[in-house]
């Protein structure tokens, strides 16, 4: 298992397993130790990537937590469901989807997902 952390603190790793024990695969990550760190960190980074383009909307960037709660949004779901969906609570729920719709430029949670839609589109 690698282990990093980024500038940002935050923590991830990679595995690297097999289902038997397989002394050559042990000795061969072993023995290049080095470049696997260079594996798990860009594997790290290009996930993180991967991970923030999807909260980007008409180019703004929304934390994953406003994405997520305007995702619920669109399928239907109040504030209250949000927040028991997400085990937090329904202002917390609020919070986050006021920080959304004040990034993209809208009044209401329905504005916001018309925008998200037409970004699915696109």
């Amino acid at each position: 298992t690698m282990s990093m952390h980024d500038h940002r603190g935050r923590f991830a790793a990679l595995t690297f397993a097999s289902n038997e024990a397989h002394p050559p695969l042990l000795r061969s990550l072993t023995r290049y130790e080095k470049a696997m760190q260079l594996v798990a960190i860009n594997v790290h980074i290009h996930a993180r990537r991967r991970l923030a383009e999807d909260c980007v909307v008409d180019g703004i960037t929304l934390t994953p937590r406003e994405f997520e709660c305007l995702k619920w949004a669109a399928c239907g779901k109040s504030a209250w469901d949000i927040s028991q969906i997400l085990g937090v609570s329904k202002r917390t729920v609020t919070f986050h989807q006021e920080n959304a719709k004040a990034k993209l430029g809208v009044r209401t949670i329905n504005q916001a997902i018309v925008r998200m839609a037409a970004r699915a589109r696109s």
